[in-house]
């Protein structure tokens, strides 16, 4: 049977916990009387200024123990998982999936699939709607947890039925109207496959979803992704450069609708589809504030202005007096380009600099998928060895595991580092991170912190 009450792995130094002298391995086992199912029932009961709480201590002693303090302040807990129960994974079997166009072999938490609202809220996953219960849709509503992240892919059922591969998944979208009725903020996504939900259908989706404006901010349109594993798949063709234009003609036409009406741009083309298409970004003002940054909306839009803002700063404020570097980026097929255009702006004002961009095929998965964010070590490992590469390798942090320094194919930097006899260094996202690596100084990104606000 499954233990009552949640275990605790840690206490915070200085916290209320701390003082109440719980211990690592005790169970919290309710607040205010009331059990906690997950992180979101004790973040909700924690926020009272009076509290009581029941512990039962590893020994077995039930210890209750009443707490006054700021409505604000942290009990000082931490638990073994995040989430404080189980992921529920995907009941789905989308034509588009990831996830089943992934190789054998490779670490098991790659295969896992979440369609879980809980992380929608605390890490930005999209959610279908179809493994949530009308008792779920309640706590989100009670709780005001927002923004709730959805996969919509299509407003028509039937479609979305075969889509997802779900006879309940067109039922499902009715959640959406019991979440606006509620006031509880919402971002859409759209998996655009080419020939089932592009086209005409897209538009119907778009001006379909207009309607929850303004609790539905935002709803972003990505190209599907399509691997070389894809033997006894649904048939997927990838995104042209014609079907990339006439998206983009077909979301901005819809910006333009919602902002007459709404103030918000609300649909937004992945940044994908402007590079296949070779089109201008948009202009800063049409992202809503990056409400899709971490869906690959807006991100060269950032990256570029950020990148051109410290590189002014840094010439005006002469702080930088010698940029004798040789260094080379490692980077995904589609954003190198950019890439150079940055490199090749910073060697105007610093031609001593040396930054050279090698576009990275994706052999792995095959070469139609083109993000940085795919890129193996084995591929950088095998297109780079031999070559020139300067003094150091420069690569971006979404090409690892958050927080690790591990590829996908479980490849570390260290090794990567070793077989190409060169130091690896890891970027940060945000522009005045990218102008640092080229130039080679901490302290220069650190002399414009306060001025400049990172982007996400």
């Amino acid at each position: 049977m499954k233990q009552q009450g949640q275990i605790i792995s840690g206490i915070r130094p200085g916290s209320i916990a701390e003082e109440l002298e719980i211990r690592p391995g005790d169970r919290l086992i309710s607040i205010n009387g009331q059990e906690i199912a997950d992180i979101f029932d004790y973040d909700f009961l924690s926020e009272d200024e009076e509290l009581t709480i029941l512990i039962r201590t590893s020994s077995g002693e039930d210890l209750e123990c009443e707490i006054e303090k700021e409505e604000d302040e942290d009990l000082g807990f931490v638990f073994e998982n995040g989430l404080m129960d189980e992921y529920r994974s995907c009941r789905n079997k989308c034509i588009f999936c990831f996830i089943d166009q992934m190789p054998p072999g490779m670490r098991e938490t790659l295969y896992f699939k979440d369609d879980d609202s809980r992380l929608s809220f605390l890490q930005g996953n999209y959610v279908t709607l179809t493994n949530m219960s009308d008792a779920d849709i309640e706590r989100i509503i009670r709780y005001h947890l927002s923004p709730i992240n959805i996969s919509v892919h299509t407003m028509d059922p039937a479609l979305r039925c075969r889509m997802l591969n779900n006879r309940f998944a067109g039922e499902s979208l009715k959640k959406i109207d019991t979440l606006y009725e509620a006031g509880v903020e919402m971002n859409g996504q759209i998996v655009l496959c080419p020939g089932i939900n592009d086209g005409a259908s897209l538009t119907f989706t778009l001006k379909a979803l207009m309607k929850y404006l303004p609790y539905m901010r935002s709803v972003s349109v990505v190209p599907v992704g399509l691997t070389k594993f894809r033997e006894g798949l649904f048939p997927l063709a990838a995104v042209t450069k014609e079907c990339a234009e006439d998206t983009i003609r077909r979301v901005e036409a819809v910006q333009e609708e919602a902002f007459g009406k709404y103030g918000l741009h609300f649909a937004h083309a992945s940044d994908e589809f402007y590079l296949l298409a070779e089109k201008e970004m948009p202009e800063e003002e049409r992202y809503d504030g990056y409400l899709q940054y971490e869906n690959g909306v807006g991100f060269i839009r950032l990256l570029t202005k950020e990148f051109r803002e410290a590189l002014a700063l840094s010439v005006q404020s002469e702080m930088v007096k010698d940029a004798a570097r040789n260094v080379t980026v490692a980077t995904g097929v589609l954003i190198a380009p950019v890439l150079e255009m940055l490199a090749g702006e910073c060697r105007k004002y610093y031609p001593s600099c040396t930054v050279r961009v090698i576009p990275v095929k994706n052999r792995f998965f095959g070469e139609s998928i083109t993000v940085a964010g795919l890129v193996t070590g084995q591929d950088l490992i095998s297109q780079l060895e031999g070559n020139d590469l300067g003094d150091v390798l420069l690569i971006p942090q979404n090409m690892l595991r958050s927080g690790e320094n591990v590829f996908l194919d479980d490849i570390t930097t260290e090794e990567v580092s070793e077989r190409l006899r060169i130091p690896v260094r890891v970027t940060g996202n945000a522009g005045r991170d990218l102008l640092s690596a080229f130039l080679g100084t901490e302290a220069y990104c650190q002399s414009f912190h306060n001025e400049y606000e990172p982007g996400f």
